[in-house]
Parts: structure tokens; sequence; C-alpha cells
């Protein structure tokens, strides 16, 4: 397994790995989704970049890291291909996108999730993510937000 940043040949499977994992767990995208995926090339241009964990050139996993505010990083979009075994892809491509925000000046990282999506949770918890209280967790879905102070 080896681990790449953005090559568009992939993006489709970013899409399409998102999209099954959202409509699987809750059913239905969002409108912030649906940007999400609309507008990856303007994203990367701000500063964006989308990783993915690839073997026999085949996706295993993909992950986002994107510059919120100041010196915020929201690391999103952490799906897999459900018809393979991730052998820790995940994993990878999550330590890849926090990497990527923090060598770009990032001071916080946040991620928004749902209580329900236990191995992404462990991911998370794993790095040293912090449960965050919040009032709006930017998706209808969303029931929880961590957080990882970095000094």
């Amino acid at each position: 397994m080896k681990i790449i940043k953005y090559d568009s040949k992939y993006k489709d499977k970013f899409i399409e790995y998102n999209k099954d994992w959202i409509i699987d767990n809750f059913g239905t995208l969002e409108k912030e989704d649906e940007e999400t995926f609309e507008n990856i090339e303007k994203e990367l241009e701000n500063g964006a970049m989308v990783y993915f964990s690839i073997e026999n050139d085949e996706v295993l996993a993909t992950c986002m890291s994107k510059p919120m505010q100041y010196d915020t990083w929201e690391i999103c979009k952490l799906a897999s291909n459900k018809h393979r075994d991730h052998k820790g892809s995940g994993s990878a491509v999550f330590e890849a996108s926090m990497n990527w925000a923090i060598e770009h000046g990032a001071k916080k990282l946040l991620l928004f999730s749902n209580r329900r999506l236990k191995p992404a949770i462990h991911i998370y918890e794993k790095f040293g993510f912090k449960e965050l209280n919040i009032d709006d967790y930017g998706y209808t879905r969303g029931d929880i937000a961590f957080e990882k102070i970095l000094e």
C-alpha cells in the first residue's frame, strides 16, 4: 500500500467512496457534501489536499485536509472502499491529511462526525483528538466534533 497526494485520475473514487459512506450511514447527502464534490479543484487551489491509499492501482481509502480560518484546518471526507479490506488505510490517509495541515501552518485541527461511526471515532482518538462541545456541527448528521491543538 502506498499513500499519494491528489491525482485527478482517482477523483471519482474520492466522490464515490464518500457518497457511499454518507448514504449507507445516513441516507442522504447534504448541500455541503455536494459543494465539496463539485469544487475539489477549487479547494486544492485554496490549500486543501486529498490523500489516497493505493494498492495495485486500486483506491482503498481517502481523506481531505482543508484550511478553515486563521490557523485552523478541518480534516474531512474520510472514506474507504466498502468492497475491500482496508489494511489500516483509513488511519494512513488520515495521518497524511493531518501532516499536510501541520506542514502548512495548522495550530488547530477540527473534525465533525457522528457518534454512530465507532471505527472513525477510534481513528480520531488514536491520533490524539479530543471531543469538543459546540452548538453547530455544520452538518445535519453531525452530533460530535473533535479538535487537536498543536503547539
